[in-house]
């Protein structure tokens, strides 16, 4: 189930909230005795939008909870000594990332080592192919194992939880179901944002939603349902046509039509799930931190970092490029903290040699701002060739993350550059309404924001209520989409 579905919007939303507020009500107990009522509400509609991914999958974010929980109390630091919290630590990140290498990875491992050891008689080119597509030759007889949605999002969240205890940043949740409330809790269990246990400790148990607050939360789950429903979604169509297309045939004009859409419409398809996820947490009264400030506006690789996806950059910055010692050692060892962050965000991604390119490659980038390059831009005084040359470089770096293979991405980019210009083709791809919602898309990037007030990007109820009937009226005539971030 996706929050841009029918099923959520008429049915599961409009009856989670009905029991999270009217039970309560009907216990006519205290406000404390109300958020445990709740809180138990909640996460048993969290489990139950969670098994619409596959019931069996409810086993493994229980061992999840049960193993971080657990790893919490050997953490604690008022419990045990140095050995046992570190016994503890070690035992929650081996448990956790295994479970991330096994579901995620295993598949590429099995296809590497295939091509290796039992390519037969595979040709050395044929060898390679198979290692970088990701494509096994069969031999083991292993079958593909089925990625869990938002594994990705929950076991980092978990291990935050565990490292923040170990390191006395926050204080272990000696209650069970609320722990597993944090972990589970529906609006951000699929695609983040990726929420640190210490920012909602306290929500857990003394929370108040407010009548303002829960309007709010509406308007930016309709503003959120808008992103995905009517840009994201219409900007796919474009995009999955191109991609469909034998890619060296490609003329420079599709090429770049198909880059510049997908720039778009990865950034309103999961943007637009953060503002829904943040809007879902403020209608039940829990406020998530942002995950997404208008990157496209970026004058800098680094800049665009601390725009796009910020709840990952953070969780990196926090608990890896930090306790390497982050920017405060020499040159040198800064640079190398950098280039494992972003190794390490590329494999967070997915078992693909795309995201590993797409993720060393910003690395590098980063790097060079921070030798050489950032100082030409910082005294830059036209800070517009700023943003278009790092629009230009994302959208290229686009290319590498959407593509199925690297020779895939080696191709297309190509294209890009050499494949001449042909306007005429554009009318393959675009009608009146995809031509809308790219200059909607290109407008509400951030650049129509920075001009208005912030409550005239807020919007009024009548602009809410409008995105909302025009999403609706999109997804009984559409066809299924789901976010992109979900894969991850």
């Amino acid at each position: 189930m996706v929050f841009s579905s029918l099923i959520f919007c008429t049915i599961f939303l409009p009856v989670c909230l009905l029991f999270y507020y009217g039970i309560p009500k009907m216990t006519f107990c205290g406000a404390q005795r109300k958020i445990i009522v709740s809180n138990y509400i909640l996460l048993g509609f969290s489990l139950l939008f969670y098994a619409f991914g596959g019931v069996k999958y409810l086993l493994l974010i229980g061992a999840v909870i049960l193993i971080n929980w657990t790893a919490g109390f050997l953490c604690s630091a008022s419990r045990h000594g140095i050995v046992v919290r570190r016994i503890g630590l070690i035992f929650a990140i081996l448990c956790d990332l295994g479970a991330l290498f096994f579901f995620k990875y295993f598949n590429l491992f099995i296809a590497v080592i295939e091509n290796i050891f039992f390519g037969g008689k595979l040709s050395l080119g044929e060898k390679i192919s198979g290692i970088f597509s990701g494509v096994g030759t069969g031999a083991l007889g292993i079958g593909e194992i089925v990625l869990p949605v938002g594994i990705s999002f929950f076991t980092f969240q978990a291990l935050s939880y565990v490292i923040d205890v170990y390191t006395d940043k926050a204080e272990i949740q000696s209650n069970l179901f609320y722990f597993a409330l944090y972990i589970a809790c529906f609006p951000q269990l699929i695609a983040g944002p990726i929420i640190h246990y210490k920012d909602v400790a306290g929500q857990l148990t003394d929370r108040v939603v407010s009548s303002s607050g829960f309007a709010e939360g509406i308007k930016r789950f309709c503003f959120g349902l808008g992103k995905k429903v009517l840009i994201a979604n219409t900007l796919a169509v474009i995009v999955d046509r191109i991609w469909q297309t034998d890619l060296s045939d490609l003329d420079a004009t599709t090429a770049w039509l198909g880059a510049i859409c997908y720039t778009f419409q990865i950034y309103y398809d999961f943007s637009g799930y953060s503002d829904m996820a943040i809007g879902l947490g403020k209608m039940f009264g829990f406020d998530f931190k942002e995950n997404f400030n208008h990157p496209y506006r970026s004058e800098s690789i680094r800049e665009f970092w601390r725009r796009w996806h910020i709840s990952l950059s953070s969780w990196f910055r926090d608990y890896v490029y930090i306790p390497l010692g982050g920017s405060r050692c020499s040159l040198k060892k800064t640079c190398g903290n950098i280039f494992l962050v972003f190794l390490l965000t590329g494999i967070w991604h997915g078992a693909n040699f795309t995201f590993l390119v797409w993720g060393l490659v910003y690395g590098l980038l980063l790097i060079f701002e921070r030798l050489w390059f950032g100082k030409i831009l910082e005294k830059n005084p036209i800070k517009f060739f700023n943003r278009i040359l790092i629009f230009v470089i994302v959208t290229i770096l686009w290319v590498v993350f959407r593509a199925n293979t690297i020779m895939d991405a080696g191709i297309y980019i190509s294209r890009m550059f050499a494949g001449g210009i042909k306007l005429l083709n554009l009318f393959n791809y675009l009608s009146g309404i995809s031509v809308i919602a790219i200059l909607f898309a290109m407008l509400c990037a951030g650049f129509v924001q920075a001009h208005m007030s912030v409550k005239a990007v807020k919007g009024n109820a009548l602009v809410c209520l409008a995105i909302l009937v025009l999403s609706l009226i999109f997804m009984v005539n559409g066809t299924y989409n789901p976010f992109i971030y979900y894969q991850f």
